[in-house]
C-alpha cells in the first residue's frame, strides 16, 4: 500500500517557545483510516496544520503524495492543498455565502461547471441533515449545523487526504455516528482519513482504524508499532 504522508523527526516551534512537536515520525498509508488522540494541548492541531500545509516545520522531513512538502515551491501549494480536505475546529465558513455555496467551493475551485455541481451539493447537504438549510447563511446556523456544513465542504470533492480536527465536537451522538459513517465511506472509496479527537468513545466506532497518540508534543508508540487496520 502506497504512503501518502511521511514525517521524519519533525519538530515545530513557535517563535522562541519550547517545541510544540518534537521528533515526530510516522506514515499514513493510502486509503487507511487513522485517529489522532491526546489531551488538550498535546499538539494535535499543530500536527494537522503541518499536514494541510498551513505551517512549515522547524526541522525534519515531511513528504506528501511522494514529494518533499517542506521544500515545495509556493506556487505549487494551491494544487497540493486541493488534494487535501480539511475540517477545521473553528469551521471557517465564508460568512456571506449560503450553506450550499460554502459546500460548493471546492468544486468551483476545481472548475466543475455549475450545472454539474448542484446535484452533488444537494445530496451532500441532505446526507448531513441540512437539506432544508441550503440557502441559510452561517450566522443563522447553530454551531452543530456549521460543523456539518464544514464537513460537507471538506468531503464533497473526494480528496486524497481528509484531515478533521474534532469533527464531532458540536453535534449530538446520533449525528456524530452519521458523520463517522460518512468519513468511513470516504475511506472505503480510497481517501486517507485522519481524525483528531480527544473523545475516546469514537475510537470503538471504527474498529479497523489505526490509532496515534500525542503526549506533550511527542508521538507515543508503547507497543513498538502503530495498530494498523485489519487486513492491511
Amino acid at each position: 500500500m502506497a504512503t501518502v504522508v511521511q514525517f521524519e523527526n519533525v519538530g515545530l516551534r513557535y517563535g522562541s517557545q519550547p517545541e510544540t512537536l518534537a521528533d515526530v515520525s510516522f506514515q499514513l498509508r493510502s486509503g487507511a483510516f487513522y485517529f489522532l488522540t491526546g489531551a488538550s494541548g498535546a499538539g494535535k492541531t499543530s500536527l494537522l496544520k503541518l499536514l494541510y500545509l498551513a505551517q512549515r516545520p522547524s526541522r525534519g522531513i515531511i513528504r506528501l503524495f511522494g514529494e518533499d512538502a517542506v521544500l515545495l515551491p509556493r506556487d505549487r501549494l494551491p494544487g497540493f492543498r486541493r488534494r487535501i480536505g480539511v475540517v477545521f475546529q473553528d469551521f471557517r465558513l465564508v460568512p456571506h455565502l449560503s450553506a450550499a455555496d460554502n459546500v460548493a467551493l471546492p468544486l468551483r475551485v476545481a472548475g466543475v461547471p455549475e450545472e454539474e455541481l448542484r446535484q452533488p451539493v444537494r445530496e451532500m447537504l441532505a446526507w448531513v441533515g441540512l437539506g432544508e438549510r441550503a440557502d441559510a447563511r452561517p450566522a443563522t446556523l447553530s454551531g452543530g449545523e456549521q460543523q456539518r456544513v464544514a464537513i460537507a465542504r471538506a468531503v464533497i470533492a473526494r480528496p486524497e487526504l481528509l484531515v478533521a480536527d474534532e469533527p464531532t465536537g458540536n453535534v449530538d451522538p446520533d449525528m456524530a455516528e452519521r458523520l463517522l459513517a460518512l468519513f468511513d465511506a470516504m475511506h472505503k472509496m480510497g481517501t486517507t482519513v485522519l481524525i483528531a479527537t480527544h473523545d475516546f468513545h469514537l475510537l470503538s466506532r471504527i474498529p479497523h482504524a489505526s490509532m496515534m497518540r500525542l503526549d506533550k508534543g511527542r508521538l507515543l508508540d508503547p507497543t513498538g508499532a502503530l495498530r494498523h487496520p485489519a487486513g492491511a
